[in-house]
């Protein structure tokens, strides 16, 4: 059992049901060319889990039968999997909205010198990780010489209209707080990184998502290594907003992870909690045919993250 869970698992959390599936958030790899400290699926050049061909084979069928809108790809840096272009691909053809969850590192890693151009020739919308705006804060986050190369990733983007009114092409970042504490304001910061980043380096982007850190995984265990845990925890229970509740992400989404087993969200998988509060393991062709629509979500102390403050998701605040 994931080392975080006991600690989370005993909760107050209010409950949740689904509403309509819209969305597949799909894990294709854990392997990344980084090893970021507030990652929560503890991704690294190391990891060698990948979701294979037959299984990507599964979640288009299931896409095909509950009529997904948008496929959410995500790692690990998603485009280390092989396969990853053949499913964008197939997605598109579909008329899917597809989204990369985009390190912008991995733009400039040998072998992926035409990715930026697949991704613009695709409209594939980008969603990329820069947790600040300062090199010294992005390289103490994510490491020596990343905030350079993440530059370089969003010049190539932009060079393809990324970004760039008119074009259709969305170029979104994504902050991270570096410490046990919330984003803030989501407004006010995406005015700040729009100023920041044109003036200081002509780069251009559609629009900024702040996300809480989640107390699991790489992150979790660092608060546990430095005592504040419990204290994080606290934060984001009197932080709780009851108005996010109801907009949070798991309500339309599901997330599969790279071997074909499904949670209620991204989290969760990393803490294999079942979907639902199952008792085994439930695996994408179990759901062809179903309607998940109203059945419960499974919840614990972790999804006070996805609550506190302006709320948070893959997609930003929630208000």
């Amino acid at each position: 059992m994931h080392e975080m869970l006991p600690r989370l698992i005993a909760t107050d959390f209010p409950p949740l049901r689904r509403g309509r599936l819209t969305t597949l958030q799909a894990n294709i790899t854990y392997r990344c060319n980084q090893s970021c400290l507030h990652c929560h699926v503890a991704s690294s050049p190391r990891r060698t889990e990948e979701m294979s061909r037959d299984t990507m084979l599964q979640l288009l069928a299931l896409i095909d039968q509950q009529g997904i809108e948008t496929l959410d790809l995500t790692g690990g840096a998603p485009e280390l999997n092989p396969h990853f272009r053949d499913l964008v691909g197939a997605a598109r053809q579909r008329g899917l909205r597809v989204i990369d969850r985009c390190n912008l590192t991995i733009l400039s890693e040998p072998g992926q010198e035409d990715l930026a151009a697949f991704l613009a020739e695709q409209r594939v919308e980008v969603v990329a990780s820069l947790p600040c705006y300062l090199e010294d804060n992005v390289n103490v986050q994510r490491g020596d010489g990343v905030f350079a190369a993440s530059l370089d990733g969003l010049r190539q983007l932009n060079a393809l209209g990324y970004g760039e009114p008119g074009t259709g092409l969305m170029l979104n970042l994504v902050y991270n707080p570096q410490g046990p504490s919330l984003p803030p304001p989501q407004a006010e910061l995406q005015q700040a990184y729009q100023r920041e980043l044109l003036q200081r380096y002509g780069i251009r982007f559609n629009e900024l998502f702040t996300i809480t850190n989640m107390p699991i995984q790489r992150f979790g265990s660092t608060l546990v290594s430095k005592g504040q845990f419990d204290s994080y925890l606290q934060l984001l229970k009197a932080q709780f907003n009851a108005d996010s509740h109801d907009n949070v992400m798991c309500r339309s989404l599901l997330s599969v992870d790279w071997d074909g087993r499904v949670y209620d969200c991204d989290f969760n998988q990393q803490l294999r909690l079942n979907l639902g509060n199952r008792h085994q393991p439930v695996h994408l062709d179990e759901l062809l045919q179903r309607n998940l629509e109203g059945e419960p979500i499974a919840v614990a102390d972790h999804c006070y993250g996805c609550t506190a403050g302006q709320g948070s998701s893959c997609g930003g605040a929630l208000e």
